[in-house]
């Protein structure tokens, strides 16, 4: 009775652990869609980006394309992926209004054009540039 007792408590605990380190529980409901999500951009070069409202945001279309706004330019581009997950942003191209946040739409777009590979993390797109992490978009 007591070796019936013990081996069910094995039995249990087991069946835990292998149910904890099962890959099933990373949902693929968590992880959006590169393609027509809206991604807002919340981390460049390292520091946080708190943007309001629109600003910083872009859609990848399924038509290889990219539309969206800097800090308040419109911004337009092509991309390129692999199922390796590799990323080329090109062609980038944006209205010429002056903005408050010049210089960090300046560094947004060459963030972007050094792209070279995204990662996803749940809601988190991460941008790298050869295994540099350049930036983050959420999920909006």
């Amino acid at each position: 009775m007591k070796r019936i007792a013990i081996f069910s408590i094995l039995l249990v605990a087991i069946t835990l652990l292998s149910a904890s380190c099962c890959s099933c529980r990373y949902s693929n409901k968590l992880v959006r869609p590169l393609a027509t999500t809206e991604w807002k951009l919340v981390q460049m070069g390292g520091r946080e980006i708190s943007a309001e409202g629109d600003s910083f945001t872009m859609v990848f279309h399924s038509d290889g394309t990219i539309t969206g706004v800097c800090d308040c330019n419109r911004l337009t581009a092509s991309y390129t992926t692999t199922p390796t997950r590799d990323l080329r942003i090109e062609n980038i191209g944006t209205t010429r209004r002056l903005c408050q946040n010049h210089a960090d739409e300046n560094e947004f777009w060459e963030m972007l054009s050094s792209v070279t590979h995204y990662e996803m993390d749940a809601d988190i797109m991460i941008l790298l540039s050869n295994g540099r992490v350049a930036g983050m978009m959420k999920a909006k």
